[in-house]
């Protein structure tokens, strides 16, 4: 649909714009999603749900994020000194949810967070949060922009973000979490899935890895040994969903390594989920599968030789020892 606007029209008179046409086509646009939280004048902790946030300035740092002049919150917001930005995560949808939703009195009830700096809540497992004074407040038709000069910031783990486009959020990986959720044959699908993709991602690999992309994969080995503890099961998790990103990379077809990472992505989701479960029920449990130190070496030499049958035989091995590709036994409740 193609808007058109009468040149000559006042904003008071605009009676060929359509708000609901405008609205759809801004949606197009796909955005991160962020909880903005701070302290009401009584120091209780407010929040909600926005995905205007947008970058300003380096120098100063500055942030900006809109907000409804109808909101309910919107005096706390105006008269707050101080706000953070959590960015979220693809598998925290339910707490965007949350804080969206008017029904929900206690937005922070059940939720993890601490003070910052000013005392304003950072809610735990965000991609990044952002602490900032207020550092201006404009008027904008329907809405407040609030601008914030960021005095602290921090990086937390390494996952998707969520996603807001076309009026809901939408992703293959979070497609392919409620999937798994929905029972283990869908898991074994995915695990089936995986294994035939990096079959073909070797094959590629075997013809094209340079020495230099080979040796990234040998030292990104080297890092996810050194992850023996008990408590670092979820940063070897994480690096060896990247070893499997840097084998794909090696292979050179991008369209191939981008299905792939989304597999290895929902199926760390589920381990996830294991982990914590497995963690609630037994709390002394050593998760680290020592099993699979010495197969990722085996992989890559089959790699540096181009054995593409041996590097094949080598994944299958691999997989059925990784806890990625099988389903940790949890001990009954």
């Amino acid at each position: 649909m193609t808007q058109t606007l009468n040149p000559a029209a006042t904003p008071e008179s605009s009676i060929d714009f359509d708000p609901r046409a405008f609205r759809n086509a801004l949606g197009t646009f796909p955005t991160g999603v962020a909880i903005i939280t701070t302290l009401d004048e009584a120091g209780a902790p407010a929040g909600l749900t926005c995905n205007s946030f947008s970058s300003v300035s380096l120098e100063p740092p500055l942030v900006s994020w809109s907000m409804r002049k109808a909101s309910k919150s919107i005096e706390i917001f105006r008269r707050a000194p101080a706000f953070v930005i959590n960015i979220l995560a693809d598998d925290q949808n339910e707490m965007s949810g949350r804080f969206a939703s008017s029904r929900i009195v206690d937005k922070f009830e059940g939720v993890d967070w601490r003070p910052g700096e000013r005392g304003t809540p950072v809610i735990a497992g965000s991609l990044a949060s952002f602490e900032c004074r207020t550092f201006a407040v404009h008027d904008a038709g329907d809405h407040l922009i609030f601008i914030g000069e960021v005095e602290k910031f921090e990086q937390g783990r390494q996952d998707e973000p969520l996603v807001f486009y076309k009026g809901a959020y939408m992703m293959l990986t979070r497609s392919l979490r409620e999937l798994v959720a929905a029972g283990d044959s869908v898991t074994i699908d995915l695990g089936e899935a995986r294994r035939r993709l990096f079959e073909s991602l070797l094959e590629l690999a075997c013809e094209a890895a340079t020495p230099a992309e080979l040796d990234t994969i040998e030292a990104q080995i080297a890092l996810i040994e050194t992850y023996t503890a008990p408590g670092d099961i979820e940063k070897r998790m994480h690096a060896g969903v990247h070893f499997f990103r840097l084998i794909a990379a090696a292979a050179h077809n991008e369209v191939l390594a981008m299905v792939a990472d989304s597999v290895n992505t929902v199926l760390q989701h589920a381990l996830r989920a294991q982990i914590r479960e497995l963690r609630r029920r037994a709390p002394q449990a050593d998760l680290v599968n020592s099993a699979v130190i010495p197969l990722r070496r085996a992989l890559l030499a089959r790699l540096r030789a181009r054995d593409l049958e041996g590097a094949r035989a080598a994944l299958v091995e691999f997989l059925a020892h990784s806890s990625l590709g099988r389903t940790i036994e949890l001990p009954n409740p």
